[in-house]
Formats: C-alpha cells, structure tokens, sequence
C-alpha cells in the first residue's frame, strides 16, 4: 500500500527550524545555477570547449589562410660602419620582413588533423555535458542532505519529547510502587541518550548546511527552500531499462567522450602514416633594407616551391607510427568495453531508483506499523502489562523506522540523479526527457 508521505517530512518541509531565518535560503534551481558557475571541474570542462572551437577553426584555416611572420630591425653601430650601396658611414640600419608559408601537400596529414580537431570538439562537449550533470548531481546531493538533516532532527526531537514523557510516567510509577527503582533509571538513560542523539544531530545539520553554503558559493552556511516537488514521491521512471540503455548509447556524456577519442586516434595514425608522404610547400618572403625608419633603399622578394621526401631520421617515424597505432588500438578497446558495460551501469543506475521508490513505500508502512506498536506498547506499559525495556524496544524500533524512511527517500533523490550523469539529460516525468 502506498502511502502519503508521512508528517515527518512533510513537517520538517512546511516549517523551517529558527536558524533558517539567520541564514541565506536557497531554492534546488537556484543552487543549480550557482553551483555550475563555481565547481572547478565545470569551469575546466567549459573551458576546454573553447580551446577545442578554436582548434578546429585553425584545422580549416590551414587549408586556405598561410602562415605568415613580421619583423623588424633596428641595428646601431659604432664606430658607423661604411655603407657601400651609398658610399656613406652610418650608424644605424633599418630592415623589414614578412615571410608567408602555405602547405600545399603534407600527405593528408591536414585531413587527419580535421579529423581530429573534429573529435577533440565532440570530446570536449560531451565532457562538459557531463561535468555539468557530475556538478548538478552533488549539488542536488548537499541539497538534499540538508533536506534529510532536517528530519531527522525532528525524529530526533520527537524521540526526545517520548523519552522526556516515559521518564515522566516510569518516575510517577516507581513512586506509586507499580514499578521497581531500575525503570526510573532506565528511562532516564533513554532520556539523556535522546538528548546527545538530537545533539549529533544538530551537528550534522549544521554541517550539512555549510557544505551546502560551499557548493552555491558562500562563506558560511546556506539553507534550503524546498518545493513540494523536493518532498514528493519520485514517481515511476518515464521510460524501461531497454529505453534507458538505448539512450545511454547515443547519448550518454561517457559513451561520446569514448566514441570521439577513438576517432582522434584514428586521425592521429593517418597523419603519422603521412610522414611516409612527399610533402610540398610554398614560401614567400619579403624584405626591405635601408638606413632610415621605414626602410626603401634596397627591396628583395623571393617565392619558392620546396618538396621533401623524408628517407630515415633514425626510426624515430617508426616508432611514433606504431605508439599512433597502439594508441588507437587502445581507445577502440575502451570504447568497445564501455558500449558493453552499458547494459550494466544503466541497469544499476535504473534499479537504484525503482528499488528506492519501493523502499520508500515499505517504510512508510513500517513507520505506520511502528507507531501503532509504540502506541499500544505505552498503554501497556501504564497499566503494568509489560516491562519499561519492552517499551524501549518499541520506541527503538519507531526511530529506526523514521529514520530509515528519511534516507530512503533521498536516496531516490540522489539515485535520480545519478542516472542523469549516465544519459546526458534531464528526467522530466511528464513528457519523458528534456
């Protein structure tokens, strides 16, 4: 039977402890936006992108645009030196030259590196696609921990208000003599045990609150906003395993990346076989010389055609051929593992979040049904029916169960998150995929 969420999120959500209005409040999209602009690995991944645009506009560029190089001199001299073109001693010299080189033939190297540039580009997207999830995923992690915190802070607290009223009526019958000395001071071992527990509580919430205020970018600590999304039952997943697969295949940010680097290594041992090749180039080069600025006494231009057939240069071609060769090799086998691992890591992914949604719903009766016990327990325990530690044993069982219930559901949460990074994209529950 699936339930409601129980009171003990749904709380802890609709009220926010006193610290929250001392402390900046973030909603989940506003965390998102925030964090993506600060987590180091993004910034690297989205930089990388630019360097790899600008790679492959040079890999066209090298087709039509020669490289070119200006200089200037300007050289003094003393004593002046004797300038025969004007029979004249001078003491400085002026000259100027721009030099232009094309590669008309380098044995497709220039196609490889097209090739290459292309695959470094799709790399570098799909790395920063998946930085991009990576950082939302852990954002949404320290979100939602504070969310989790927060409950079980008041599980906490509801298991101190018990622990205080059980004091209360073991003291009350041990002054009655319904009960024996030892049920006073078992129950108030419970009550100073609930009162640390809610401590380390406490503890941990403040923690999770400053990794939080981390992640978006503060100094000190941040709190949450939640929409009744962030507190809702994460529904059935919008698509099967097989979808799911599929889609990781095409798609999936770690799949591309392996597909991108296997082709640039393909393009690299095409251009590594292109040293076998004759390669031609033409050169210009332009100088002025004079003994002014702006040199225009002496003008000498020269354009030349230059083919090299490289023979040996002591095996070096070789070996960079065959490190070309075990390189690709390499990036193939990677690729052809991760398509095979498919199946597994989006099985897992996939089956971490049915099996926490189920789980969620297993808790929320076993919170029902601990309540219950714990209710007819402490009827039981007023009217002598049975020990203070049968009691204890209820009340016990009641905070495991919150608690379990808690983290069961942010695992979904995060569980969700996680099979994001795998496809490349957003789960949208309505209409399938964003």
């Amino acid at each position: 039977m699936i339930l409601p969420l129980l009171a003990v999120l749904q709380a802890t959500s609709a009220q926010a402890p006193a610290a929250q209005d001392t402390l900046p409040v973030v909603t989940l999209a506003d965390a998102l936006q925030r964090a993506a602009r600060l987590d180091p690995n993004y910034v690297s991944a989205a930089g990388q992108v630019g360097t790899a645009e600008w790679s492959r506009r040079a890999a066209f560029l090298v087709f039509i645009v020669p490289a070119v190089t200006v200089s200037a001199n300007k050289t003094h001299y003393w004593p002046p030196f004797f300038n025969f073109a004007t029979f004249t001693a001078v003491p400085n010299t002026y000259s100027a030259t721009i030099d232009a080189r094309i590669d008309l033939f380098t044995g497709g190297q220039k196609l490889a590196g097209l090739a290459s540039s292309g695959a470094g580009l799709e790399s570098a997207r799909a790395g920063e696609l998946q930085a991009r999830f990576t950082t939302a995923m852990n954002t949404e992690s320290d979100f939602y921990s504070v969310l989790a915190e927060r409950a079980l802070e008041r599980v906490a607290e509801d298991q101190l208000h018990r622990a205080e009223q059980q004091f209360s009526i073991a003291r009350a019958r041990v002054s009655s003599g319904a009960a024996v000395q030892t049920d006073s001071l078992q129950a108030l071992l419970v009550l100073s045990q609930a009162r640390v527990a809610l401590l380390q509580q406490q503890a941990s919430l403040r923690a999770a609150r400053n990794q939080l205020g981390r992640r978006v970018g503060l100094e000190g600590a941040a709190d949450v906003a939640p929409t009744p999304a962030d507190t809702a039952v994460g529904p059935k997943l919008p698509f099967t395993v097989q979808e799911a697969v599929q889609r990781a295949l095409v798609q999936g940010p770690a799949w591309r990346i392996a597909r991108a680097n296997e082709r640039a290594a393909s393009a690299d041992l095409w251009a590594r076989r292109g040293n076998y090749l004759p390669h031609a180039s033409l050169d210009f080069t332009g100088g002025r010389f004079d003994t002014k600025f702006y040199p225009q006494q002496i003008k000498r231009s020269s354009l030349s055609l230059t083919v090299t057939l490289p023979l040996w240069n002591d095996g070096q071609r070789e070996i960079q051929l065959s490190q070309a060769r075990v390189s690709r090799d390499v990036a193939r086998a990677i690729r052809s593992d991760l398509e095979r691992s498919a199946w597994h890591d989006v099985t897992s992914a996939y089956d971490a979040y049915e099996t926490s949604r189920a789980t969620v719903a297993l808790d929320q009766d076993a919170v029902l049904v601990a309540r219950e016990n714990n209710r007819v327990l402490e009827t039981r325990y007023r009217s002598g029916a049975i020990t203070i530690l049968d009691l204890l044993i209820g009340q016990n069982r009641l905070v495991s169960a919150e608690a379990d219930l808690v983290q069961a559901f942010y695992d979904t949460r995060r569980a969700r998150a996680g099979l994001e990074v795998i496809l490349g994209e957003r789960i949208n529950f309505e209409q399938g995929t964003q």
